[in-house]
């Protein structure tokens, strides 16, 4: 990197007939080959070009300016004299100038060429890491930002030609300052792919290792901040919530992230009676309400941490619509009621979810080591404890020991020493919630299969309220549902963008949101028997960190894992298999294989 001072004077004759100094200075940052003119005619060429071009903004005379002369005659008649005071007054200022530059920019600028080499390259990135979680607000605002920007520049036609000019004097209007407002965004979120490649071609294994620390860094800097983002928009939810129910006594926000919302029928353990009920459940507590037109009238709140919740152990009557239940029981033995659900899927997936409610509320590491950690809301940007990585978000990022104010992770719990206080146990603390939102990745489950036989597998699917059994047929040892076309391994991916109705003339749609396959202990595997429906493997990946699942649709890890990558996503979350299940988890707990 060079940085060159270019000085140049001329002398011109102004209105008055006196020779003139216009003194041009050039500061040509990072030159290269491409741009640097072949001979000294054209290096001077280019720095008159740039007098001509801001000739109009009289910078020069701005800079230079000096009193004028009260005798138009003495001026004339002392041409000598002239010169030589301004040769002295530019002087002068020049010398100002350049003292200034020298304090303001050249002392820092020896130190960044001596200091900040490639040898040392990564510390710049771990120094910088703190600075740069800014733009966790930033990212999780840009799309506002556009969106208001398109409304001004819609509605104030002088902002949007302003904007225009500014755009085609600044880049000759190849880029709108809309485009411009997701640049910081793309960088920053590019700084850890760099690195990653910096790594795989770095072969002296001391700047290698330290360059793992800045890609971690990096890394850690890009999980937060698509967690940031991901709490906006979590945040947005709630406020969506809150204006639709009625009668609700509390902010949402105090009972942590949402998990799900849909009918039940609700049966009281007073009571008996069987009442139709809309169920929003968060991390604390779940709210019964009752729809009324587009909003809902709240009813119940089921408090998390008072109920238990357990499978109701009688057999599912197949085929029968809200026959599947399970309860949730009061651990002081208070009103206890159990929730039916249409279908064994929609049982399972509101279970599971109940279950990893109170799992977040109540963790079994808790209370390790005399700690008693409680999800907490930290109001400063926190590392845990343990692994030094941060905790992610702008609200409910970990857990918080009550006692010795330690911050950790979910699956850093019990890795922590023994508490360093015994003492009282300040106030409970109740903001409490797991992550979910807008920005989770999409549902982890398996398409729903059932094999009658070993070789005949049917596609279940819900069309128009009505489910439809499809029959897989098999010819020539491939697959298929209508004979024109026949697939060996991606039957399920094919109908996934094609229409059904090349089989089925009623069925004008294709195969979408996969359900979980019934863990009911009689269903045979019809994917891992058949093999026809296995995922695409785009990689392997070992777990460097363990990562303990906050959601039912994420996938719990262990250090020295090996995870088959089935799909990645930009927000930073992968999907992938471990000893059988399936999820999602966050891509910087990993490190992927070449």
């Amino acid at each position: 990197m060079s940085l060159i001072f270019c000085f140049v004077c001329k002398l011109q004759q102004d209105r008055h007939d006196r020779p003139t100094q216009v003194l041009t200075c050039v500061f040509v940052h990072g030159c290269d080959s491409e741009n640097t003119p072949e001979d000294e005619d054209d290096l001077y060429a280019a720095v008159y070009g740039l007098e001509d071009e801001y000739a109009g903004l009289e910078i020069y005379e701005d800079l230079m300016r000096t009193e004028q002369q009260t005798s138009m005659k003495q001026a004339e008649v002392d041409v000598r004299s002239c010169c030589l005071s301004e040769i002295k007054q530019t002087e002068e200022r020049y010398t100002e100038t350049l003292e200034s530059i020298e304090k303001s920019l050249m002392v820092d600028l020896q130190d960044s060429i001596l200091n900040k080499n490639a040898l040392n390259l990564h510390q710049i990135f771990i120094s910088y890491k703190d600075r740069l979680l800014i733009y966790g607000i930033y990212c999780s605002q840009v799309e506002i930002a556009i969106a208001v920007l398109d409304l001004i520049v819609k509605e104030k036609e002088d902002v949007r030609l302003k904007l225009e000019e500014c755009s085609k004097r600044a880049n000759n209007g190849k880029f709108s300052l809309r485009d411009l407002l997701v640049v910081p965004m793309q960088r920053v979120l590019k700084y850890h792919l760099l690195l990653q490649e910096l790594v795989k071609h770095t072969n002296d294994a001391a700047d290698r290792s330290n360059l793992r620390i800045a890609l971690d860094a990096m890394k850690d800097l890009a999980q937060y901040i698509n967690e940031v983002k991901r709490d906006n928009e979590t945040l947005r939810e709630i406020d969506q919530y809150q204006r639709s129910i009625e009668n609700l006594n509390q902010p949402l926000i105090s009972l942590g992230r949402p998990k799900g919302d849909g009918e039940v029928r609700l049966v009281s353990s007073v009571d008996k009676k069987k009442l139709d009920r809309h169920i929003f459940l968060f991390d604390v507590a779940a709210i019964v309400c009752k729809r009324r037109g587009d909003n809902y009238e709240m009813k119940e709140v089921l408090d998390l941490n008072v109920f238990k919740v357990t499978n109701n152990p009688t057999p599912d009557r197949e085929g029968k619509k809200w026959c599947y239940s399970f309860y949730v029981t009061h651990q002081q033995g208070h009103t206890g009621f159990e929730l039916f659900f249409k279908t064994r899927e929609l049982k399972k997936k509101w279970l599971e979810q109940f279950e990893m409610a109170i799992s977040n509320i109540r963790p079994e590491k808790a209370n390790h080591n005399s700690h008693q950690f409680r999800m907490h809301s930290f109001e400063r940007i926190t590392s845990c404890s343990y692994c030094h990585l941060l905790l992610r978000g702008i609200f409910n990022q970990g857990y918080l020991c009550v006692k010795c104010g330690l911050g950790a992770h979910k699956e850093c719990l019990g890795r922590l020493g023994v508490c360093g206080r015994t003492g009282e146990t300040p106030p409970f603390l109740t903001e409490m919630v797991v992550f979910k939102g807008n920005g989770r990745p999409p549902d982890a489950g398996h398409c729903g299969l059932a094999g009658v036989h070993v070789h005949v597998v049917f596609i279940s699917h819900r069309f128009s309220d009505k489910v439809k059994h499809i029959k897989i047929l098999t010819k020539d040892g491939g697959f298929y549902i209508a004979e024109s076309r026949l697939f060996k391994t991606e039957l399920v991916d094919y109908y996934k963008q094609h229409s059904l109705k090349e089989g089925f003339s009623s069925l004008d749609t294709t195969l979408q949101v996969p359900y979980r396959e019934p863990d009911n202990g009689n269903t045979p595997r019809a994917i891992s028997r058949a093999g026809i429906f296995s995922p695409r493997v785009v990689g392997v990946a070992v777990a460097r960190y363990d990562f303990s699942s906050r959601d039912t649709r994420e996938l719990s890890l262990l250090q020295g894992d090996v995870i088959r990558i089935y799909s990645k996503m930009s927000n930073g979350w992968w999907k992938g298999e471990v000893g059988g299940r399936v999820g999602w988890f966050p891509s910087t707990y990993v490190d992927e294989e070449d």
